[in-house]
């Protein structure tokens, strides 16, 4: 028998009760019960967002609140900033240019965080830009961004801080309100442990000016019909019903563990992943590393998408390759989520074994004891 588990950066593994939720009888999402159910899950979203501002819901992936979040705010013509470091980085400005927008790019190199310095530079030269885009935790990389130091160039002047939290939210700590950001947008399949097809995003109240004065075409992702329906707890168009009863059970989950617990666990199993990695004798990529993944090169010679392959067919447990440039040369240890202890042993145990069946002259075991000290 062979059990499968899933350590990639999204989607992630499901605990048994969101599931459960999901398959709950279909209720209409025109009624009083549905309205009390997403009342409670935009109070919870408010929670790791770090906002009093309400959070909206979008029947997409990530990527539409990312497109969201540049249709309601720059304008045809428009300067937007955006910090290119990564595939998701790069997404922002391949975003904004689709909308008519001139789109800065901060070159930042794969693996590197942006800096304050960078952003300040931009900032420096582009004085006029409506918006510094920027990516809190690089999925492609496994690179983390200071958002609440780079929020301090921002919170004072005429551009916004629009920030991808897509798999920052739920793993690391996040203060909207605190840090002065404005903009923020994340998804469902990743810390927040459901499947895809939610995503959130939330804005500042100095933001709604530049939204009502946008002169973008948009109509699904328009933020003042989000705006407007949800004075009665509703959504401009039909609902994922079931997903958001997910959520509603996930969110339950998280804050039953304590916010902080859960930030301080994903911190415990990205320290442990990049223990064993070490001790496998790999170098990790990135130089400032999030919590929800490890991204790490591979043996000399390897190309990663065979030991991707093999762990997944042979030991049925699935990591993430590379992406962009970087495919056939990393693999990425998701651990973000519904992920514990136990099954990131596992999952390192077998990345030993699949490194081990394509020749890699490694001391077998070295990477879980190391894992398993750290954690302890």
């Amino acid at each position: 028998m062979k059990k499968n588990y899933m350590f990639t950066p999204g989607p992630t593994m499901v605990p048994s009760e969101v599931l459960l939720a999901e398959a709950a009888p279909m209720i209409h999402h025109r009624t009083p019960q549905f309205s009390h159910i997403m009342g409670e899950v935009v109070d919870g979203l408010k929670k790791l967002f770090g906002t009093r501002e309400d959070v909206y819901l979008i029947m997409g992936t990530g990527t539409a609140a990312m497109e969201a979040a540049v249709a309601n705010i720059c304008s045809p013509g428009d300067k937007a900033v955006c910090a290119a470091g990564g595939k998701f980085g790069e997404r922002w400005a391949g975003l904004a240019e689709a909308y008519g927008c001139n789109a800065v790019r901060i070159e930042v190199e794969w693996g590197n965080s942006l800096t304050v310095a960078q952003a300040e530079a931009a900032l420096k030269d582009h004085p006029d830009a409506r918006a510094l885009y920027i990516t809190q935790s690089e999925t492609s990389t496994g690179a983390l961004t200071d958002v609440e130091a780079i929020a301090q160039l921002t919170r004072e002047s005429r551009t916004l801080l629009v920030v991808d939290a897509i798999t920052g939210i739920g793993i690391h700590p996040f203060k909207m309100d605190d840090w002065g950001v404005d903009v923020v947008v994340s998804g469902s399949q990743k810390g927040c442990m459901i499947p895809p097809g939610l995503a959130f995003i939330a804005v500042s109240a100095r933001v709604w000016e530049i939204v009502e004065a946008c002169s973008s075409a948009r109509y699904y992702l328009d933020l003042r019909a989000m705006r407007k329906n949800w004075e009665n707890k509703a959504t401009p168009f039909t609902a994922a019903v079931s997903l958001v009863r997910a959520l509603h059970k996930s969110l339950q989950m998280i804050f039953e563990e304590g916010l902080d617990e859960v930030h301080a666990r994903h911190a415990r199993l990205a320290g442990a992943a990049r223990a064993a990695v070490r001790a496998m004798g790999l170098e990790l990529l990135p130089r400032n590393p999030v919590n929800g993944l490890t991204a790490a090169y591979g043996p000399e010679g390897m190309d990663t998408g065979d030991l991707i392959k093999l762990m997944r067919d042979k030991y049925g447990v699935t990591m993430a390759g590379g992406q962009g440039g970087l495919k056939g040369k990393i693999f990425r240890i998701g651990h973000m989520g519904y992920v514990s202890e136990e099954d990131l042993l596992v999952g390192i145990e077998t990345l030993e074994k699949a490194l081990k069946d394509l020749g890699y002259d490694s001391p077998l075991g070295a990477g879980l004891r190391a894992a398993r000290e750290t954690l302890a």
